[in-house]
């Protein structure tokens, strides 16, 4: 799957879509990819404040259970609580129907650390 390039990516293979203030964040394809099948995802409730690479929830798979790392800082204001019933959206839609949370952003220059599309294809390959 090729990463879509309207959004920026961490190191830890999240992904924040920006819209205005509010960044929209998931896991993606490589990481739902090397998880295997999602049966859980347990996520932040809404005015939890995050910080830029600090854990926000977990995904437990048939494999393991991982960590999720926010990309930037700010404060939760939605939860995708349809996950709870459809953990699978992670893997069969990792990039829109798998979304996990959107963040008011409080550092909106913490973007500039994270990867383009390109440059996070080009950090896989290198990986």
């Amino acid at each position: 799957m090729v990463n879509p390039n309207d959004r920026k990516y961490s190191k830890e293979h999240e992904w924040v879509l920006l819209n205005e203030s509010e960044g929209m964040v998931g896991i993606t394809d490589f990481a739902q990819e090397q998880l295997g099948d999602v049966v859980f995802v347990n996520l932040p409730e809404p005015g939890q404040e995050v910080t830029a690479m600090g854990i926000i929830g977990e995904v437990e798979s048939v494999k393991a259970v991982s960590d999720i790392y926010c990309p930037v800082s700010g404060t939760v204001v939605r939860v995708n609580t349809d996950l709870q019933d459809n953990p699978q959206w992670v893997n069969e839609d990792p990039f829109g129907k798998g979304w996990m949370i959107v963040i008011a952003l409080s550092n909106a220059s913490e973007l500039e650390g994270l990867f383009t599309s390109d440059e996070y294809e080009a950090f896989l390959t290198n990986a």
